[in-house]
């Protein structure tokens, strides 16, 4: 798979083995030591209910405010490797499980770029590129796991035109991901795209192809309609294949309010490193100008759009446009000599000391959040525990699933999963709260007793200022507020 040195004698020390490994050291250490994802909790708490009832979930169980309602988990899935990960290591299971997902994930891009550059240094420098793009994704999500079957799609599509067997595997693929998350929706897209773009004859200027054979088009077009068929084999039939669209069409709040999904600053790091790829591609094309294939030219536009629409698409463009990159500045450079092979001892030297910084850095627990114990309410546990809450509780967006896994016993008034609580108002209710627009008001349309929030928010300094609500906690980073008189107000 990867070319070396035929006179390298000793395996270890051979540049793939080196350069694999430092790749892998260094991907290892982009992944943060916190686990502060907002989904991970009841993602647990789904897989847990799974696991022990071995039935899947179909209405709310966990919020007042959406209960009972209709809802589908749509990455059951990929829930279960975190919940493997804690069951068996808890905290530090979690992190292992999200660093092997990062290594496969990045090691595919690697596989990638070189399947396109033929060239294990341009094709290093793409994917520790990818690694840095990809951070806005590292953690314990069930999104990094749709990307590594983006991944496995694009090499079977590589590989297919070598061993066409392999294009039989794709309803499977298409299975298990539908399962997993709804990144499937781009996979489907992009195998219809690259269909679409190969099959015509084109040759003009610097896109070629050659089209394809009446009997390779029939293979694609069977083992694409097989792999529709197979999205449909879940637990909740077309409601699951019909979510991505659902995300699009009535999930606007959503989209327009939750980080991930804001459009990406190019002043930034990760911007800046975007334009700089784009730039280097512009660059090496007018300099040593190569012919693209059509879905090439399709991919590298998805995927720079995607990206700049979306931060959280920074994945997608590293699945897509980096190989390409990596492909341009190999043969601007003209540069296809073989690695510089170091000695054995060097090469088992320099294993040796990665090993060592790994395993050090395993030693550390992970983090619960890189925000202290705002991050989380991990403080206050004991003391929503031992305290007897009679009432309904107003808590923090971003705490909801650390309560539903944490304090089961208290439902909440909404968390990270988002779309259930955007059908039926209560999303857009927890903005103006927030926002300071209708709160007092909207505390009395639900009944909110007790507010559970960060200390130093808008919200908990204008009910802190009005009297009528009194601290049962607080640390100086998490507040929990107490309704001791009920008020009329428009703020």
């Amino acid at each position: 798979m990867f070319s070396s040195d035929a006179g390298i004698s000793s395996p270890i020390v051979c540049p793939t083995v080196l350069l694999s490994s430092t790749l892998m050291a260094v991907v290892f250490f982009f992944v943060p030591r916190s686990i502060a994802d907002p989904d991970i909790w009841w993602h647990l708490r789904n897989a847990q209910i799974l696991s022990s009832t071995h039935r899947f979930i179909g209405t709310d169980l966990y919020s007042y405010t959406a209960f009972g309602a209709p809802w589908i988990n749509h990455e059951w899935l990929g829930e279960l490797p975190f919940y493997f990960g804690w069951l068996h290591g808890r905290e530090h299971g979690l992190y292992l499980i999200t660093v092997l997902a990062v290594e496969l994930l990045i090691m595919g891009i690697f596989l990638l770029a070189y399947r396109r550059s033929r060239n294990l240094k341009s094709s290093l420098l793409g994917a520790l590129i990818a690694a840095a793009l990809s951070t806005v994704s590292f953690g314990p999500r069930t999104v990094l796991f749709g990307w590594i079957l983006l991944v496995v799609e694009l090499l079977l599509l590589d590989f297919s035109r070598d061993w066409p067997f392999l294009l039989w595997m794709f309803p499977t693929l298409f299975l298990v991901w539908v399962n997993t998350h709804g990144t499937w929706m781009i996979g489907m897209v992009l195998f219809a795209l690259y269909v679409m773009a190969e099959s015509p004859r084109i040759s003009g200027g610097h896109l070629h192809s050659n089209g394809l054979a009446k009997g390779w088009l029939r293979q694609l077009l069977c083992s694409f309609a097989l792999s529709f068929a197979a999205l449909f084999v879940n637990p909740y039939g077309w409601r699951l294949v019909a979510y991505p669209i659902n995300l699009a069409v009535r999930q606007k709040l959503n989209i327009a309010n939750v980080e991930e999904w804001r459009s990406l600053d190019l002043l930034s790091l990760r911007g800046g490193t975007l334009l700089l790829c784009l730039a280097l591609l512009a660059l090496s094309q007018l300099y040593r100008p190569r012919t693209w294939r059509p879905h090439e030219v399709v991919y590298l536009l998805i995927g720079t759009y995607a990206a700049l629409t979306h931060s959280r698409f920074l994945v997608l463009f590293s699945i897509l446009v980096i190989p390409l990159f990596a492909r341009s500045i190999s043969l601007s450079r003209g540069d296809d000599s073989p690695v510089k092979t170091p000695s054995s001892l060097t090469g088992a030297a320099l294993l040796f000391l990665l090993c060592c910084l790994v395993v050090g850095r395993l030693k550390d627990p992970p983090e619960l959040g890189s925000k202290g114990e705002a991050a989380y309410p991990s403080s206050s546990l004991a003391f929503l525990h031992g305290q007897q809450i009679h009432g309904r509780i107003l808590n923090e967006y971003l705490w909801g699933g650390y309560i539903i896994w944490n304090a089961r016993s208290i439902p909440v008034f909404i968390d990270s999963r988002v779309d259930i609580f955007e059908y039926n108002g209560t999303f857009k209710d927890y903005l103006d709260i927030i926002r300071i627009k209708n709160t007092v008001s909207l505390l009395n349309k639900y009944n909110i007793e007790y507010v559970f929030f960060e200390k130093d928010t808008p919200l908990v300094y204008l009910l802190e200022h009005t009297g009528r609500w009194k601290a049962d906690f607080d640390d100086g980073n998490v507040v929990l507020l107490e309704r001791i008189a009920h008020e009329e107000g428009d703020l």
